[in-house]
Order: structure tokens, then sequence, then C-alpha cells
């Protein structure tokens, strides 16, 4: 192969990379101008100056440029956890799941509005979709763990798997923005109800 044939494919490669920072930089503008919820996909081309087949090909929804968006601070939230566990590791379970959730309702709170982009278009479809983000997938892993290891040490024999989609469905966008906003619970109140809820039942 000569070098003519592969000049083309590392030009392609730039063009991607570059439309895709000034997709991702125009978007992360105008969200924070508007909020996620008003912004379109036209604006967010235009704001680019980019063709909307262009974002489009690289991005289907907005969900998934929000996801883009915040995928490192998802790698880093889960690093975080990564990290308490291990710090944590004898501690009992039940003590350890509260600090998941601790952690997760601190990033829920500095990342709201990207968030709440990742699961609006999840919220257009059945419940199914939005559960099986990556996000919550494996945040879900991490909770029937802990759920199995608490069946043990309490001896009790609750459904791990449904306790975790619970816990998840109470984190979800509508949920949580409901007992934040409307009830006006404050974050450090809704993970003590839901360590109530979750955690003591015998």
């Amino acid at each position: 192969m000569n070098g003519s044939e592969t000049t083309p494919t590392r030009s392609e490669r730039r063009d991607a990379t570059e439309n895709r920072q000034r997709i991702l930089s125009a978007a992360l503008r105008l969200f924070e101008q508007n909020g996620v919820e008003q912004v379109s996909m036209n604006q967010i081309a235009n704001e680019a100056q980019v063709g909307p087949g262009t974002l489009y090909r690289r991005y289907r929804n907005k969900g998934e440029l929000c996801l883009d968006l915040i995928k490192d601070n998802i790698v880093l939230l889960f690093d975080d956890i990564e990290i308490y566990l291990k710090q944590n590791q004898v501690n009992p379970p039940s003590q350890r799941l509260k600090g998941i959730l601790g952690l997760f309702i601190s990033f829920r709170e500095i990342m709201a509005q990207l968030l709440t982009g990742v699961e609006e278009y999840s919220s257009t479809k059945q419940l199914r979709s939005r559960m099986q983000s990556p996000l919550f997938k494996e945040l879900h892993q991490l909770l029937v763990e802990l759920f199995d290891e608490m069946n043990v040490t309490e001896q009790s024999d609750f459904n791990s798997v449904f306790r975790a989609d619970l816990l998840l469905m109470a984190l979800s966008r509508d949920s949580y923005s409901f007992q934040r906003d409307v009830r006006g619970y404050a974050p450090e109140m809704i993970l003590e109800q839901l360590c109530s809820l979750f955690i003591s039942l015998k």
C-alpha cells in the first residue's frame, strides 16, 4: 500500500475528530445557556457549523450526545466507587451501599443537566431501555452484589435484582427530581430516606 492510499483515510479521521469536538463544544455551550431540554439537535448542528447528517451519523439522539459529554465523568465516578469499596471492604455491606449511594447522589447533583439529557431519550422509550444504559447497568451490578452480601450477613432472602431495580428507579431523573424539586428534600434527606427503605429492611 503506498502513501497516497493512506492519506485520505487519515484526513477523514482528522475531520471526524474535529467535527466531534465542534459538536461537543457547541452542545455544551447551548446546554449551559438554555438547558438540555430546550436545545434541539438542529440548533446543535447550526452552532457547531456541521450538517444535520454529520451530527446524526455520530449521535442518533440528544441522549447519546449527553452520554459522550459525561462519559469521562462516569469513568471517574466508578473509579471513586472502586476506591471507596477497597478502602471500606471490611465494613458491613449496608454501610458500603450507603457510601455508594452518597457518591452517586453527589454525581447526580453535579451532572444534573447532562444526566437529564441521557435519561430524556431513554424515558421516551420503554422503561427497559432506560435501565439498560451503561451507567445504570454498571451501577445495578454493584447494587445487586451488595444486596446479595446483605442477604447473607442479615440471613434474609430478599430478591437482590428486584431491590436494585426499585432503588435505581428511585434515583432516576423523574423520581429524584420530584423529591428534590417538588417535595423540597435536600440530597442528604433523600439519601437517608433511601437507606431507611432499602438498608434497614428486616
